[in-house]
């Protein structure tokens, strides 16, 4: 890539994000305006599933979140680096074995639950990205 179109993109990157896998659960909160004309109000809305992919790099990742409401399935796709989206809290870390839970699509009720990830698991993921980044 052009050294030139890589640092416009490096400048679009948020730093404020936390890491997360998909099977996590988390928080979107989202900027949303409301009214029109002068009297434009911005509020904050929460969005909270479980991630079911992460795609793309840089400044054009994008991760899926899904969750069910009255019996419906809704999914949303956030851009990673949005401005829309004001945080992203992990709630959960979920225990799974592949990158893409679209299988999650077909399951109901007790069936479309994750395994949550056991407190040594989490510690031993987080010591040991600490030591390929050091």
């Amino acid at each position: 890539m052009n050294p030139a179109i890589r640092k416009l993109h490096e400048a679009q990157l948020r730093k404020d994000l936390p890491e997360f896998r998909p099977g996590d659960t988390v928080r979107v909160n989202v900027r949303l305006q409301e009214g029109e004309g002068e009297k434009v109000k911005e509020r904050l809305q929460a969005f909270e599933g479980v991630v079911i992919s992460k795609k793309g790099r840089a400044s054009s990742a994008t991760f899926t979140v899904r969750r069910v409401s009255f019996g419906v399935g809704i999914e949303r796709i956030f851009p990673l680096h949005s401005p829309t989206i004001s945080s992203i809290e992990v709630v959960g870390k979920g225990k799974v074995r592949r990158a893409r839970l679209y299988y999650l699509r077909d399951l109901k009720g007790k069936a479309a639950r994750i395994k949550r990830a056991s407190r040594e698991e989490v510690a031993a993921a987080a010591t040991a990205g600490t030591e390929n980044n050091g």
